[in-house]
């Protein structure tokens, strides 16, 4: 393909515009699957993504903005591509986040030239070959193993010009046990940049661990329950309440850190030492440091492309500290500009693994992890949602049995609240949004009434 560095200055260079800004984007994928126990389909695939967005001044702090994008690897369309960018800056309404571009800070100079980061069907083999090693016993493996690599260039006619390159990959496997009404199921998943550490022997003791428990069956009606959250499905909740913090929204009443005359910040969730951060430098959990959107959102302004990401603590030893703000909002609530973080993770808890709450328990129930989870009132951050793969009954600090399943009804900020125990913080792949957001690092929960709302007869 036409080096992706060559696109970004190409399409600036041919820019009529007052301003430009140009995305290129390779990603490099892999993936393989396995059903029944035994291989079934594995590939992978290259492609490039890109957007021109063309700005035309009316003031500093006024401007028409036209974005398009396109999937094209032929160097000949880069021009048309630019000039139905204008075309549609040209007859826009005036942008809401209207700011000056920013000036070169950082300088990504030594990478800029260098190729795309890649992948293939080799990075799984490790994970193949110890799979083998269920696949030889009786029970039903289920899976999907994923890489992406994905290669960011960014280039302004203010002079910027950033490169990064974003692995993400993720193993998950589903094991099954019994036929019918005693069919028994069970998941396990870790994210992982490489393959490198994925512990695949592991994956499968603690697999067949769980289906193990779900030799006994118990039925409970709902209600509210003493509940140990794993760090999978405390991520799934973090996420969502991330992603609700919005400064603008806050501050026009629209989302859950609302409240008279202006935000939560400064609130005190919990007494626990609990703090929840996104950091692009965090070990394992790395992340592009630099905005690089095509479009605006609430969260996002193309106006911040190149801006740097930093460690933002959202809550900090238990008290509310920071909401998402682009620089434009952050001028007009004067508070400072909050890149949203792509990881997220919860630490302050004690050194206690699940295995060791477990041990604690008299009485409860031991979540794996929670599905189709849904937003029911944006303004307490109430989410509904189902169990899937286990829920487990806890007596005198032991498994005894698997339960039903339930639909629960929680706001991640009244658990905040109401945590009494947290144990330590360890890297984990959410369930819920892992193709949306997979770099996590969570501890351990003990929620004291967790709403188990109905009964779910979902299997």
């Amino acid at each position: 393909m036409f080096p992706a560095g060559a696109v970004v200055e190409r399409a600036l260079a041919a820019s009529t515009a007052d301003e430009a800004i140009v995305l290129v984007t390779d990603a490099h994928e892999a993936s393989l699957r396995w059903a029944g126990n035994s291989m079934t389909t594995n590939g992978s695939s290259v492609s490039r993504s890109w957007a021109v967005i063309s700005i035309f001044r009316d003031g500093p702090n006024s401007a028409r903005v036209g974005s398009i994008a396109s999937t094209s690897v032929d160097p000949a369309d880069i021009a048309a591509v630019v000039r139905a960018g204008e075309e549609a800056a040209r007859t826009a309404e005036p942008a809401q986040d209207a700011m000056p571009l920013l000036e070169p800070t950082e300088d990504d100079s030594d990478t800029w030239e260098q190729a795309p980061g890649s992948t293939g069907i080799d990075v799984f083999a490790g994970l193949a070959h110890d799979l083998s090693a269920g696949f030889d016993g009786a029970d039903r493996l289920y899976g999907f193993a994923h890489h992406q690599v994905h290669t960011t260039w960014l280039g302004t006619s203010t002079g910027i010009r950033r490169r990064f390159t974003q692995p993400t990959g993720s193993v998950e496997i589903n094991g099954k046990r019994g036929e019918g009404s005693d069919l028994a199921s069970a998941w396990v998943g870790v994210g992982t940049p490489d393959f490198v550490d994925v512990d695949t022997p592991g994956l499968l003791s603690e697999l067949s661990r769980r289906l193990d428990w779900a030799a006994r069956r118990v039925d409970l009606p709902a209600g509210r329950y003493e509940t140990l959250l794993p760090p999978s499905a405390v991520a799934d909740l973090m996420i969502y309440m991330a992603w609700s913090m919005e400064g603008r929204g806050a501050q026009e009443g629209h989302n859950a850190f609302a409240r008279a005359g202006g935000t939560r910040v400064g609130e005190r969730l919990t007494d626990l030492p609990l703090t929840l951060y996104s950091d692009p430098k965090a070990s394992g959990l790395e992340y592009r440091p630099f905005v690089a959107t095509p479009s605006s959102s609430e969260s996002l302004s193309v106006f911040d492309n190149g801006l740097s990401a930093r460690r933002v603590d959202w809550i900090s030893d238990g008290t509310i500290e920071s909401l998402i703000y682009p620089r434009a909002a952050a001028a007009e609530f004067g508070t400072t500009a909050t890149v949203p973080g792509e990881n997220l993770l919860l630490t302050g808890g004690s050194d206690a693994t699940l295995d060791d709450m477990i041990a604690r328990t008299e009485r409860g129930l031991l979540l794996t992890c929670l599905w189709y989870i849904r937003e029911v009132d944006p303004a307490t951050l109430l989410l509904t949602g189902l169990t899937r793969d286990g829920v487990y009954l806890v007596e005198d600090g032991k498994v005894t049995g698997a339960v039903n399943n339930f639909r629960f009804n929680e706001s991640p900020l009244d658990l905040l609240r109401r945590v009494s125990e947290a144990g330590a913080t360890e890297i984990t792949l959410p369930r819920e949004w892992k193709d949306w957001f997979s770099r996590t690092a969570m501890p351990p929960l003990r929620i004291p009434d967790f709403h188990m709302s109905s009964v779910s007869q979902a299997t």
